[in-house]
């Protein structure tokens, strides 16, 4: 067996791990990743650092937080100068390679991986930038909207099936292919990332079928009304259109349903990507990372998607297995994903000789210490989260420490919460002068000197900017020359636009088979 194991790092996309069997869901049937649980040290208060795709990706990748690297949106560059985990690994003497989605943003369509196996599913220009100029009664600018909650149900093919057999596919004939060279001695970093159970809300018919209706669990908490939502969360309601296009029960049911097929379907290949690991020879030199970017709302509160700071949308699945070396067990610590590239550089860190170092602070610590452990004494249990997309118009922040829970909503009273009596999030401590001294506690809890004015003027100078390159190139019909494409045509069959004609929701609705013609009215787009 390897001192330095080689790393395969499985990443899902939009899995909030309350649905998840090894997290407590009674319906869900996803028997490989709970036998990768089963046999992995497995974290129960696992966070993302930004509830949104490209930023949590940006910050997982360079174990920093959104702010410090300008990762706001969905459409901010990530800079080619920011070491990430793969620039770091290969200066330890590692392969690094990319299967599958990891939304770049701006020209460097690789940082730091030495092979990328396919095409991405998202645009890798600006024309997913936030405005914070305008209203956010606004469409959102990637086009999202509540469509997949209403034209939920089965399919026979979609872009997401597409996209993730070829990701199957590339992943599975790379570990052959490195299973083939016996003399190959180099230690690999391969992360092999799926897009499901990210909407749309269509699962494979047969997946479909895996579930009745009567068997699908409704939201723990009901829709609430506009008037009862928080600042924030009232600005997501208008920028997802859920004034226009209200939801039914049945359409949550079918939603919740297809949900649930869908990680089915993307569980079936997590066991064949596993099986071909154990095939090859290669799973007991292989330390197997498994988690996801963020969760998904999948209806509690009345709320979709992400882009918030309760718990279906910012907590993500981490498991971490090392056979022999690491002992199945759960660790209750509070951790995230700016922990992960840490982590990798302790693994892969010589027996003998000078390990890379940063080359600047990271935000994340080492896991090894729990992983190997259970416990580390100087573990903070502090998780950091921001958002500065669409919706909201301010900086938005979790802190969580502990069972606390602080949302700081700028311009707005924060929202603080005990997650151990209180797990819902129903019950808002903030105003309750009991809590006066745990919030202030809560609130100067700001490691990297946190000022929501000046991480405001920040944004909104980057979105000036990206802004006006993007509408540029709009208007003289100038195609963005940063996608990255795998394959010639590859860049029509995936998204390339944004807006409610052009961007994520419809693009992908064009692309489903049987087509579900659009019997919902989105209202006016200007």
């Amino acid at each position: 067996m390897t001192e330095r194991p080689n790393i395969l790092l499985i990443m899902v996309d939009e899995l909030a791990p309350q649905a998840l069997p090894t997290y407590g869901h009674r319906v869900v049937r996803a028997p490989n990743i709970t036998r990768l649980a089963e046999s992995s040290v497995v974290f129960d208060a696992a966070y993302t650092n930004s509830p949104l795709c490209a930023p949590a990706r940006a910050s997982m990748l360079t174990g920093r937080w959104t702010p410090g690297i300008g990762a706001w949106d969905n459409g901010a560059e990530l800079s080619s100068e920011l070491p990430t985990m793969a620039h770091y690994l290969r200066a330890s003497g590692y392969s690094a390679t990319l299967a599958g989605k990891m939304h770049f943003i701006g020209p460097d369509q690789l940082h730091g991986f030495e092979e990328r196996l396919t095409t991405d599913i998202y645009p890798a220009d600006f024309s997913w930038t936030a405005n914070w100029t305008r209203p956010p009664t606004e469409p959102n600018p990637a086009g999202v909207s509540m469509r997949p909650v209403l034209e939920a149900g089965p399919c026979l093919r979609n872009m997401q099936i597409d996209y993730d057999e070829d990701v199957q596919h590339q992943a599975t004939q790379w570990l052959w292919d490195r299973a083939r060279r016996t003399a190959d001695t180099q230690p690999f970093f391969l992360t092999v990332s799926y897009t499901h159970p990210h909407p749309p809300f269509a699962a494979q018919q047969a997946f479909w079928d895996l579930y009745r209706d009567e068997e699908i669990d409704l939201p723990r908490v009901p829709a609430l009304p506009p008037e009862a939502l928080d600042p924030a969360s009232l600005g997501l309601y208008y920028n997802h259109r859920r004034d226009r296009m209200p939801i039914t029960t049945p359409d949550v049911i079918a939603a919740r349903r297809a949900y649930y097929g869908m990680i089915s379907w993307v569980d079936e290949r997590v066991g064949a990507l596993l099986d071909t690991l154990e095939q090859a020879g290669l799973a007991d030199d292989t330390v197997v990372v498994f988690t996801a970017d963020h969760g998904e709302m999948l209806g509690e509160r009345g709320m979709w998607f992400k882009m918030c700071m309760y718990e279906w949308a910012v907590r993500v699945p981490l498991f971490v297995r090392w056979p022999g070396r690491f002992t199945p067990a759960r660790v209750a610590d509070n951790v995230s994903l700016v922990d992960l590239l840490p982590t990798m550089m302790d693994l892969a860190r010589p027996a003998t000789g000078a390990a890379p170092a940063p080359v600047e602070p990271l935000d994340g610590r080492s896991l090894v210490p729990l992983l190997r452990d259970g416990r580390d004494a100087d573990w903070s249990g502090v998780v950091i989260s921001d958002f500065t997309a669409g919706g909201v118009g301010r900086p938005l922040r979790m802190v969580r420490r502990g069972q606390w829970k602080l949302i700081r909503i700028a311009g707005h009273p924060p929202l603080l919460f005990d997650l151990a009596a209180d797990p819902d999030e129903l019950h808002d401590l903030g105003a309750d002068p009991a809590s006066a001294g745990l919030l202030a506690e809560m609130m100067a809890i700001a490691p990297d000197g946190y000022d929501a004015d000046a991480i405001d003027r920040r944004v909104r100078e980057s979105q000036r900017r990206r802004l006006l390159v993007r509408d540029v190139d709009a208007a003289a019909g100038t195609p963005s020359p940063w996608s990255w494409q795998a394959r010639p045509g590859d860049g029509a069959r995936y998204v390339r636009g944004g807006g409610l004609k052009n961007g994520e929701h419809a693009t992908k609705a064009r692309a489903r088979f049987p087509y579900v013609d659009e019997a919902h009215e989105a209202g006016p787009t200007s």
